[in-house]
């Protein structure tokens, strides 16, 4: 059992998204080491420390800056300043103390554009997993013209890691960053990483049961989970239904399970298109609820293109659902060929239609629903569940401290 220091700013069980991904590696690590955690909770959130029961928490509240603005919160994380300077002062008091940890691991936040606390210290530190930071395509940047203005914040990531002595020292000086897929490392290639490894940053519990999809009755079902936001590529699966069904005569329906800004445009879109009784937009689901849809799927369809990880891409996969999905980011390393269709995105025309042909292949072939859909279920368990990715991060430690 090592002695480990665990920097989670966002941290909650009863909260979603990274916060809720956070606190399943805080507990997992936690039953196996003995763990003292930084985490800072949100203002009108109650106190971690009840999730953890025999754990060291440090804990502070987060200052009260933007909490209206949601999106803004999520995207910059403006409060992390706060939560940087504390965990840095924290550390050095620690050190004056004489405390001294065999490791310590940044789990969050995701984004590549935060520096670490730990950097500069005396112990050896992991960072991640990490990502994000993706750009769009050209040619979509005149249809999100509906997005937030902060999102354009996003471009000033790639010219803080060429030049931002801080965050690029975060990096350099970790023993090993770990990206959530494979881009990472490209995004890191001008700085002097020690170590890469690649490992999602999330992962399932266990396996639901299997479906038997064969025979089934009615038209092909095809399924989208997440934020309906425009870069999620909603407008993109209702134009893929469309061609689909006037060109290649492909009878099939789309549940969009997920709220958000493009929603209106979306409904609109599938008006036009004379497919408006084809999609149904079911809006924000409970969690548990939303085992049901995948169980009803026949495919997945999801077209995020600047997609950094996709958590809902593997719960499909756990499903047992083929999965059409943007060959960029975190998708493109989830799936292989055996395991899914992944469609280059170019331009909003050339991505609608490679996408309805691949729905239209799927919906020509049952045979090829079935066995990327077993091949993906055999992935998630070999290496998406749980446990499993713990045990990979153990062994990961234990190389470090040596």
């Amino acid at each position: 059992m090592a002695k480990l220091l665990l920097l989670a700013p966002d941290c909650d069980g009863t909260d979603v998204g990274e916060a809720w991904v956070t606190m399943q590696w805080v507990r997992r690590v936690a039953a196996r080491h003995d763990v003292t955690v930084l985490v800072q909770r949100k203002r009108d959130r109650a106190s971690v420390l009840p999730q953890l029961p025999g754990v060291r928490v440090v804990e502070w509240v987060q200052p009260p800056l933007l909490g209206r603005f949601e999106r803004l919160n999520s995207l910059l994380k403006p409060g992390y300043v706060a939560y940087y300077v504390r965990a840095a002062r924290w550390l050095r008091a620690a050190g004056r103390r004489g405390e001294r940890f065999d490791l310590a691991h940044q789990l969050s936040p995701v984004a590549m554009r935060y520096p670490s606390p730990l950097a500069g210290g005396g112990t050896p530190y992991l960072l991640g997993p990490v990502g994000g930071s993706l750009a769009s395509p050209p040619a979509f940047h005149d249809e999100e013209g509906g997005m937030p203005w902060f999102s354009g914040l996003r471009a000033l990531d790639g010219l803080r890691l060429r030049r931002d002595p801080l965050l690029r020292r975060s990096f350099a000086s970790a023993a090993c960053v770990i990206g959530i897929a494979d881009y990472v490392r490209e995004m890191l290639d001008g700085v002097p990483v020690r170590r890469f490894e690649q490992m999602s940053d999330t992962g399932v519990d266990a396996l639901p049961p299997a479906v038997d999809r064969s025979g089934r009755p009615g038209p092909l079902r095809l399924l989208f989970v997440g934020r309906v936001i425009r870069t999620k590529g909603v407008r993109d699966a209702v134009r893929a239904l469309a061609l689909a069904d006037d060109r290649e005569h492909v009878d099939a329906v789309l549940d969009v399970v997920g709220e958000g800004y493009d929603r209106v445009e979306c409904e609109r879109l599938a008006q036009s298109l004379g497919v408006g009784d084809r999609v149904t937009f079911h809006g924000r689901v409970p969690h548990e609820e939303v085992g049901g849809f995948y169980e009803r799927a026949d495919v997945f369809l999801f077209p995020s293109y600047r997609e950094p990880g996709g958590i809902v891409v593997a719960e499909a996969m756990a499903w047992g659902l083929p999965v059409v999905a943007c060959n960029a980011g975190g998708p493109a390393s989830t799936l292989d060929d055996s395991t899914g269709i992944r469609v280059d995105a170019r331009s909003p025309d050339q991505y609608a239609e490679d996408l309805a042909g691949a729905v239209a292949r799927l919906a020509r072939d049952p045979g090829l629903r079935a066995r990327l859909g077993a091949a993906a279920r055999a992935r998630v368990e070999e290496t998406a569940l749980w446990d499993r990715k713990v045990d990979w991060l153990d062994g990961l430690y234990r190389e470090l401290i040596g």
